[in-house]
């Protein structure tokens, strides 16, 4: 079978949707080899993330060039039997659609979105859904909140877990931290959080609950690292950092490619992320499979992820965001059951398995296809006599 991915996220820095893609498209070439891949790029690096064998064709990074244009004209001259986006489907699809929606917080809570923004991805994400053969997201949480947004039938969602990449492991401890030093000069301890600085994600209110737990105990030596690129109303973040009273203990990386995130998981002390609303979280599962404890919200898909193997807390409550940060700062056993528990946690997802249950999606859509092919013929042979 010929199967074709918009994988134009691949290369863009889009953070969470490039690292389904990316992991995606290598789960399939372990667990199908056999199958043909058409991988649908907007940048020409992006092709080294692919995997060998796979076919690449260029896409415009225009959204709306590539929606309303390129897709269908690629897909017009390959023929896949279907394809898969993440959210929004090109106009005119010519082939069945198989959608990744990640999350619905656009529809649940817009004010996390430009109120453009917002409103482009419901009129998308709703018109992708009510047309598409099957949607797939990764959490029974995210898999109600669609049939609460859309009304969709819940026999055309599948939930499929995603996992932490392969790359995430622990690593010497020391080795990472002497690393960590030399790339951004900060040096442990230190506590971080990993996602685009915005609203929703709420580092703003792990900053406060870090300025509170140093307030609290004056003599703990730890830092906060927040890692991510700005998002919208990302300045916010970094003023609630200036008014914190402890700015100098916080520090801002930007965006970090794996490798360096690799680096900052292992050197840690403990992780901490207080969102709002997540569809999965996979930032969770990247730092237990490094072995770090984790404190988190209680919130949303976060603790379907987490299971017992995290701290949780109220992220609307700052006071519990810092008694669990004291807690894993203050009690080393904690924090080494805490490391045990994640491990253990992370190895039950991998990327090798949301790869087959994906193709498990395929191979209904077009199995479907094919029973429902010659009625479809039939009807038009009646009503044409």
């Amino acid at each position: 079978m010929r199967f074709s991915v918009d994988a134009h996220a691949i290369g863009c820095n889009l953070t969470g949707n490039e690292v389904y893609v990316r992991n995606l498209l290598q789960g399939f070439a372990a667990v199908a080899p056999h199958e043909e891949f058409i991988a649908y790029l907007a940048v020409g690096h992006a092709a080294d993330a692919v995997p060998t064998g796979f076919i690449r064709r260029g896409v415009s990074q225009n959204p709306f060039v590539r929606l309303g244009f390129d897709l269908c004209r690629r897909l017009r001259r390959d023929r896949p039997d279907l394809l898969h986006v993440q959210y929004t489907a090109p106009l005119g699809c010519p082939v069945p659609v198989v959608v990744s929606v990640h999350d619905v917080s656009f529809e649940e809570h817009p004010e996390y979105f430009t109120p453009a923004r917002s409103a482009q991805l419901r009129m998308t994400v709703r018109r992708t859904v009510a047309r598409a053969a099957h949607i797939i997201t990764g959490s029974e949480f995210s898999r109600d909140a669609i049939v609460r947004a859309y009304g969709t039938d819940p026999d055309r969602i599948a939930v499929v877990p995603n996992a932490a990449a392969p790359q995430f492991r622990p690593l010497p401890r020391e080795a990472a931290r002497a690393w960590v030093r030399s790339r951004f000069g900060i040096a442990a301890p230190f506590i971080l959080n990993v996602g685009n600085l915005q609203l929703r994600k709420n580092q703003i209110g792990l900053i406060r609950a870090f300025a509170e737990m140093i307030r609290a105990r004056p003599e703990l030596p730890h830092h906060l690292v927040l890692a991510g690129q700005d998002g919208w109303r990302g300045a916010d973040v970094r003023r609630a950092a200036e008014k914190s009273g402890c700015a100098d203990r916080i520090h801002f990386t930007g965006f970090v490619p794996d490798d360096d995130l690799l680096q900052l998981y292992n050197a840690c002390e403990f992780f901490v992320f207080p969102s709002f609303y997540e569809g999965f979280g996979l930032p969770v599962l990247e730092a237990m499979a490094c072995s770090r404890a984790v404190a988190c919200s209680s919130t949303t898909a976060i603790p379907e992820v987490a299971d017992a193997a995290a701290i949780l807390f109220d992220p609307y409550d700052t006071a519990a965001i810092t008694r669990a940060m004291l807690d894993l700062a203050l009690l080393p056993d904690l924090r080494a059951r805490m490391e045990r528990l994640g491990f253990q946690r992370a190895a039950k997802f991998s990327w090798k398995k949301t790869a087959e249950k994906t193709l498990e999606v395929y191979y209904s859509v077009v199995q479907r296809r094919m029973v429902a092919g010659p009625a479809r013929v039939a009807s038009a042979s009646v009503l044409n006599s």
